[in-house]
């Protein structure tokens, strides 16, 4: 029997996707552009915009005779044991192939935001808390570990990482980021990406682009940004991630910037994407994005226009369901109102992208890698869980020495999130996100929460609780017996926070945004009653966003933050309570002194910054990339204070830390780049590069900074990313504002305009 070639693995992935393409039907060729998601909820709350409003009604028997591009979250839309989940999962895949003429399978893609959003999976800390690590080794791991669990039940794509970079923290979904450093963003969110590649999985960047910095911080708000806003802050994650990180997929966001929705911006999707920064991978929607076209932006007039405009400019996939991209796109070919090259164009981008994933081949197979019970959560996750959720947490204070705790004291843990399991967890979670659907379920996995954790790694210690109020309930009948229970300790323990949840159920996550960073409810009384008591106060933060901290500068003992820091997160902030772990975290996110000081971030001109013109300061109470530790450095610069490097050149700074404590711990030493003057206003400083070191007592380490002058451009007014000659500054620092050694370069020659080589990130030696 012959092969036809679109199945022989011998020939080039584009010559078999030329072959099947041309024995295609219109019909199947648009059957690869949508996803199909079943049992998808049409009536009450859902886990996506207008979820209910949006599902279309179809016959799955008859619409996948024609083939089908995607199979919409198996795993992440109801609670479903992982094994069943799989087998479930290889029989769709089965009835797929049986009813198609070209037997090709559906990729199968889920959310993997902080790990596989499906039932008994691993819950990870979330993204804030990667960035709060400063760790993308440990981030990568992390990526790959998600990776091989989802690929273990057939899962083929994974919508993750985001890389929105926070403008405003207010906005719910700063939960979901990386920090409000382009950079941050981009270095870890690579490391997550390769992660999640190298166990064959597609990473999905999102949302591309923009959405992060709506206006008033509201989910899906109009997005009013600067060109040179988008180019230098917006960008570059992306960028970086695609290049570095060899990323196969792009999720188109909601958005729109100055009138143009995403979805239908072919200067994005396709000038900027595929010829400018020569991405060959597929786009997909953001859930119903296409639809919301004609429903929210009222761009098209029509379920076909929306899928002109979409398919225009350069959106491959509909996801999560077909609407726009089934039989209106059909028929407005069929009228030629749409070119079916633009079809064929999608189309190929699709097949080529399951040739890679062997779904072309004759032997492949749906069924699962491994037989009987499919563990998610194993010892080995679990452990990646607990160490990245100890890196991540925040020493943001601890002026009298009031942490560690004594193992024998007397502690009084207050507050709504002490006892919650959920405080853990971001909205993208499983528990968060689907099993509040669900309340007969039970979690699937163990989550300990601080009260458990703290009583567990303190046994000798008088430990009790009061609830004192609720997170966003005004009643304040708790109080009370809150304040009793302070009074009659040695040292309070206030644990306070968000509750994650969808679209205004939370106090935090997708569509729970917030009119200023007060801490929800009335939390901040229950803080202001403790300390009445004159008992020592440790305030421990579990949010999703940062919150102001001003009104109790200098009154608690000791502050810990930790951005919803997974399943073990409870153990982890056990830990730095007790002092098992030496705090690491670094602030992704500045943390401001008033509530309403924002929206601000610390990529301020000097405008932006404190000063005479205004009466509002915003500085922050702790500044981006600060954070406190249970032992002390000391550094040492060794190179020399001014040097003088060319247009084109580089540069290595070098500086000596030694842990002069007595315990071993890890700094975090970040470079800042300050450009005095510029053709255009630039931020004050800037994080350029950074590097983790862990140091034994009394050890030293030599770091290196191999800084590159391509690290000081920018977007110049004539739209073009270039270096210009003149005075620079690279300081070394602790934080944004703690720097401790400034190297004064002279760049030299030409003004250099960049191209797609351009160097990205400073690299750095350690010995």
């Amino acid at each position: 029997m012959t092969t036809a070639p679109w199945r022989d693995p011998a020939l080039p992935a584009a010559a078999r996707v030329d072959d099947l393409l041309t024995r295609m039907t219109l019909e199947e060729k648009t059957a690869q552009l949508y996803g199909v998601w079943v049992g998808a909820a049409t009536d009450g709350d859902g886990v996506a915009p207008l979820q209910r409003e949006m599902t279309a009604d179809y016959d799955w028997g008859e619409l996948i005779t024609l083939g089908l591009g995607q199979l919409t979250r198996s795993f992440g839309t109801a609670p479903v044991d992982p094994a069943l989940g799989a087998r479930a999962l290889a029989r769709a895949q089965r009835r797929i192939t049986a009813a198609g003429r070209f037997g090709i399978p559906a990729i199968a893609h889920e959310e993997c935001l902080a790990g596989f959003t499906a039932w008994q999976a691993t819950a990870y800390p979330v993204p804030l808390a990667w960035g709060a690590a400063f760790d993308p080794p440990l981030v990568e791991e992390l990526g790959r570990r998600i990776g091989h669990d989802l690929r273990s039940v057939g899962v083929h794509q994974g919508l993750a990482p985001v890389l929105d970079v926070v403008r405003d923290p207010r906005w719910g979904r700063v939960e979901e980021t990386i920090g409000e450093d382009p950079y941050l963003v981009g270095t870890v969110g690579t490391a997550y990406v390769r992660g999640l590649e190298s166990a064959g999985v597609i990473a999905t960047l999102k949302h591309f682009a923009g959405y992060a910095s709506s206006t008033g911080a509201r989910n899906l708000a109009p997005v009013r940004a600067g060109v040179r806003e988008f180019a230098d802050v917006t960008l570059p994650p992306f960028e970086m991630a695609l290049r570095e990180g060899g990323a196969r997929s792009v999720m188109a966001a909601y958005n729109e910037t100055d009138g143009v929705p995403a979805s239908a911006d072919p200067g994005l999707l396709t000038e900027l994407l595929r010829t400018d920064w020569d991405f060959d991978g597929t786009v997909v929607a953001d859930y119903f994005g296409i639809g919301f076209l004609q429903t929210l932006h009222r761009v098209a007039g029509t379920e076909a226009e929306a899928a002109r405009l979409a398919l225009a400019a350069g959106i491959d996939v509909e996801l999560p369901t077909l609407k726009c991209y089934g039989r209106p796109l059909i028929a407005a070919v069929r009228e030629g109102t749409i070119p079916e090259s633009l079809v064929d164009r999608a189309a190929r981008r699709v097949l080529l992208q399951k040739c890679e994933l062997g779904l072309l081949d004759e032997d492949w197979t749906p069924e699962p890698a491994r037989e009987g019970p499919i563990d998610l959560d194993s010892t080995a996750n679990r452990a990646l869980a607990r160490r990245l959720a100890e890196e991540s947490v925040v020493l943001l204070d601890n002026p009298d020495g009031t942490l560690p705790l004594a193992p024998d004291t007397r502690i009084a843990v207050v507050g709504p999130r002490a006892a919650d399991a959920l405080a853990m967890l971001g909205c993208y979670s499983f528990p968060s996100h689907v099993l509040t659907h669900h309340p007969e379920v039970d979690l699937g996995i163990a989550i300990p929460t601080v009260l458990e954790s703290l009583r567990a790694e303190l046994p000798d210690a008088k430990v009790t609780f009061a609830e004192g109020c609720d997170v966003s309930d005004p009643d304040t009948a708790g109080f009370e017996e809150a304040v009793a229970r302070a009074a009659e300790a040695d040292v309070c323990v206030a644990v306070l926070g968000d509750r994650a949840g969808l679209f205004g159920r939370g106090t935090s996550g997708e569509g729970c945004d917030v009119t200023d960073l007060q801490l929800p409810g009335v939390q901040a009384d229950l803080l202001d009653a403790l300390l009445t008591t004159g008992v020592p106060v440790v305030l421990v933060l579990l949010t999703g966003r940062p919150y102001a901290l001003g009104r109790w500068q200098g009154r608690l003992g000791a502050v810990v933050q930790a951005f919803f820091p997974g399943e073990e997160g409870g153990p982890a902030v056990a830990g730095v309570l007790s002092g098992r772990v030496n705090p690491s975290g670094r602030l992704p996110v500045s943390v401001p002194r008033v509530p309403g000081g924002q929206p601000w971030t610390y990529l301020q001109p000097p405008l932006g910054l404190a000063g005479e013109v205004s009466n509002l300061d915003p500085t922050p109470l702790y500044p981006f990339g600060h954070g406190r530790s249970y032992t002390s450095f000391a550094w040492e610069p060794t190179s020399p204070s001014s040097a003088e490097l060319p247009t084109d050149g580089s540069h290595d700074v070098t500086v000596t830390v030694r842990n002069t404590g007595d315990r071993e711990g890890a700094e975090v030493v970040q470079l800042y780049l300050h450009d005095p003057v510029a053709s255009v206003t630039r931020p004050d400083v800037r994080l350029i590069g950074y590097q983790r070191m862990v140091l034994a007592p009394g050890e030293s380490r030599s770091l290196t900074f191999h800084f590159h002058a391509d690290l000081s451009a920018f977007t110049d007014r004539e739209g073009a990313r270039v270096v210009e000659p003149g005075a620079l500054e690279l300081r070394m620092a602790a934080s944004s504002a703690e720097v401790r050694a400034v190297i004064r370069l002279q760049l030299t020659g030409p003004v250099r305009q960049l191209g797609p080589d351009r160097v990205l990130r400073c690299e750095t030696t350690v010995n």
